[in-house]
Formats: C-alpha cells, structure tokens, sequence
C-alpha cells in the first residue's frame, strides 16, 4: 500500500506554483527528477526551477513524513539548509564591507575578542573562502570548553557557540591551504554580529530574508515548534528507516556555518536574489565568485567567498554549495550568465542533492 501511495505522490503536483503560467521545459525537468529520484531510491525531494532569473517551475515527489502520508510541497515543507548557509553569511559580511562596517583583512580579535589569541592573525577574508586554519569535525582536534550556562539556550547566541571550538588548535597557518571549516563560519557569523553591531540572525532576516520574501526562512531552534518539518530518513544495510528524535542533534550552535531551515521555494528565493543582484554590488559578486588560492594549491577546491565556483568546458560558469546533515541533503546550483537555477531539498540523508541539481540544471538549458 505504501509503495502504491508514493508512486500516486510521484504522480501529482504539490507545488503552490501549479496554477503559475505552464514553464516549457516542465516536462523534460520532471522526467530527469523522475529518473534521478527512482535512481537513489529518496524518499522526499522538493525541486525547484530558476529561469530567466526567476521561480519558473516547482515540484514536490514523495514523503515529508512517509509513515503518516505527508506529501512534499516545495511550498510549506521546511527542510533543513545544512551547509547552504554559508553562502548566506558570506552575503551578509559583504553586505557589511560595502557599508565600510567590516574590514577583510582585520585580525577577527578586533571583532571577537572572546575568540583565542593563536599565535597568527587570522582574517575575514581567510574564513570566507576556508583558509583560516579553523578545524572542522574530524580533521583535527575539537576541543570544547565544559561549563555551565545560566540560560536555557546559550548557543542562540553565536559568540557563546565559539565555546563549541575555540579551544582547538589551528590545523594549518591562516592562508597556507584551503581546509573547509563549519567552525569557520561560526567564528564569521560572530564577526558579523560584532561588526553589524545588532544579532546575526537578525541582520540575515533584515538583509536577505525579509527584503527576498523568504518568509519560511528561520534559524533551525529544536526547542521551537517549527511547522511542516520534513521527518528525516536514513539508510542501514539496505532498509530505509526514518530517524528517531532522539538521534536528531541541536545544530543551533552553528548557525552562520549549517544552522537555517526552510522551504524549497525560500532556498530558490535565495537563488533569485543573487540572479538579480538583489543582495551586492556587482563589484561584491566578482569577489564572491572568483576562486581564492592557497598558498599551498594542494588539495584546494575552487572556493570564492561563501560559494563553490565551477568553470565548465564550454566557458560556462556555475556557482552554489551544498549541504549535509541529519534530516537533509541540499543543493543550489546557478548558472550565472544564462539566469538560470535549480534549488534541491531532500530528507533523505543518503541523497546527492547536487548531482541531482547538476542533471536538472543540464535539462533547462
């Protein structure tokens, strides 16, 4: 019966888009999603078309919540962001140095004294394309300060989540390699609130969030009541299981670096607002997406400021990120000169959301 259930969801739009003008390239996208979700056996996935620079096409296919029979519409189905939330710090430190309110190359220090003298400058410019020398989870040694709070939620606050890292030697010297970093994005989004002189999640919802309409876009708090949530599904020895709470962990701490939810159609709001050049100055975006090297190019990913930046065969330019975490694998991918998009969000933990994004971004072209 649940088998039967999914392949009718398959079958019909959730999106609130379905009464929108008919996108022609609709078919030959459902299609590819078809394929692709059928191929890595997902559970929910929400798909979200970017055309012309604006929301073209949207999808929802399978469950948010499988055992209760909850569709996914692109619409009201919150999905976590995980690691797409580093393009939106980086958006906003930017958005910061063109007030003349961050400085890139500052010792962060100057900003969050809190954080640990190591022995090196470390600046805003290294954290935002990784090569500040922060650690990340396995790559070296995480050391967390063990105190007691005297509020209820103290890494709300994202200085006091320095708490989580700030501790922990520097894997590398600031500027020597590149080394992706979530801890890194935590200390920028400190640096942020320091700099913007108001909270950090305040200065996204009133930068980014409010003035592109994404009204679904929040921090991801598990002590609030967040509707529509997409329930969480992994994959152990072939069988898919849905994820217990109990094994869903508080990502509150690292909010700048994989810490927001929301839909897929907020996501591909995101998406607009760089298409449009809602967010920055075209000067800002050369910045943003034109790869930093190392010193040491070993290793390096083609990373510019808060975004992954790939240069195809044929000159075209692409850039994005994805994300990865308990309940949700995410992908955005846009290709600059053509105005175009796609915006993924699944709850399946095993997905790979930007292959899945690359194939539909080959659809519309």
């Amino acid at each position: 019966m649940r088998r039967f259930l999914a392949f009718l969801l398959l079958l019909v739009p959730t999106s609130a888009f379905a009464q929108a003008p008919v996108y022609l390239k609709a078919e030959a996208v459902d299609a590819v999603a078809r394929a692709e979700i059928d191929k890595q056996r997902l559970v929910g996935v929400a798909v979200v078309v970017l055309d012309k620079g604006e929301i073209a096409w949207a999808k929802g296919y399978g469950f948010a919540d499988r055992e209760a029979v909850v569709a996914v519409d692109p619409a009201t189905t919150q999905f976590r962001w995980a690691s797409i939330a580093k393009p939106v710090t980086a958006v906003a430190a930017l958005q910061l140095v063109e007030k003349g309110r961050l400085d890139l190359d500052a010792d962060v220090r100057s900003y969050v004294p809190e954080f640990p003298d190591k022995g090196v400058k470390i600046t805003p410019r290294q954290l935002l394309c990784h090569q500040g020398g922060i650690v990340h989870y396995a790559n070296g040694e995480v050391l967390r300060i063990a105190k007691e709070y005297d509020v209820e939620h103290p890494f709300a606050d994202v200085v006091t989540a320095l708490d989580m890292f700030k501790m922990s030697p520097l894997i590398a010297r600031p500027g020597e390699r590149f080394s992706y970093s979530t801890h890194g994005y935590i200390l920028l989004s400190a640096v942020v609130e320091r700099a913007g002189k108001e909270r950090y999640a305040d200065q996204v919802r009133e930068r980014i969030a409010g003035p592109l309409g994404m009204t679904s876009f929040r921090p991801d708090y598990q002590w609030e009541e967040i509707p529509n949530r997409a329930v969480g599904y992994m994959r152990h020895e072939g069988m898919v299981d849905r994820r217990p709470d109990e094994l869903v962990h508080d990502v509150s701490w690292k909010l700048g670096g994989g810490g927001f939810t929301s839909t897929a159609t907020d996501l591909a709001r995101f998406g607009v607002g760089l298409l449009q050049r809602k967010l920055v100055s075209e000067e800002t975006e050369r910045l943003m997406w034109t790869v930093n090297k190392p010193v040491d190019p070993q290793g390096a990913k083609p990373y510019g400021y808060g975004f992954f930046v790939i240069e195809r065969p044929d000159g075209t330019k692409l850039v994005g990120h994805d994300g990865s975490q308990e309940k949700a694998r995410t992908g955005l991918v846009l290709d600059l000169a053509n105005r175009r998009g796609i915006a993924v969000m699944t709850n399946s933990e095993w997905a790979d959301a930007m292959s899945l994004a690359m194939h539909l971004l080959d659809a519309i072209k």
